[in-house]
């Protein structure tokens, strides 16, 4: 993990790549974990027998299961020693570029888009892709905001 010691460092990192997590697998446990969170049972992500028989495929992830692991992609790339707390203000936009099939292998790549200091404050606004192991194209892109307090 990359650690900067205060805010200004790393907002002096607009524009640039601020690293690439571990990678992860995402296997049918996670995915039925987070249909019972979820509500969303439907059969393409929670019933491997069905899927296979009418698809002819392997059980995926669902998108929003993919994007829930922005959180520990970030906490694994970067972090900010004077921060206090850090608050997830929202996204600007979210991109399911492709379906992550069950035991795929995920990891984040984050860059720093901007950065506004204010006083004790930094708004970042960061790029976000969750590739899959293997493939050209990633499974997510998402412009994430977050908001840092020294």
């Amino acid at each position: 993990m990359r650690t900067f010691p205060t805010l200004k460092d790393l907002a002096a990192e607009q524009g640039n790549e601020l690293g690439v997590s571990d990678w992860m697998i995402v296997d049918q446990e996670r995915i039925n974990m987070f249909a019972d969170a979820t509500g969303d049972h439907q059969w393409i992500h929670v019933d491997p027998e069905r899927t296979q028989a009418e698809l002819g495929m392997s059980t995926i992830a669902h998108g929003y299961l993919t994007m829930s692991l922005v959180v520990k992609f970030v906490h694994e790339i970067f972090g900010v020693a004077s921060v206090t707390r850090a608050i997830n203000y929202g996204t600007n936009k979210i991109r399911f570029i492709n379906m992550v099939p069950v035991n795929s292998r995920l990891r984040g790549r984050v860059t720093l888009l901007r950065a506004s200091l204010g006083e004790g404050t930094c708004r970042i606004i960061s790029e976000v892709t969750v590739e899959i192991e293997g493939e050209e194209k990633p499974a997510m892109k998402a412009e994430t905001i977050t908001l840092f307090f020294e």
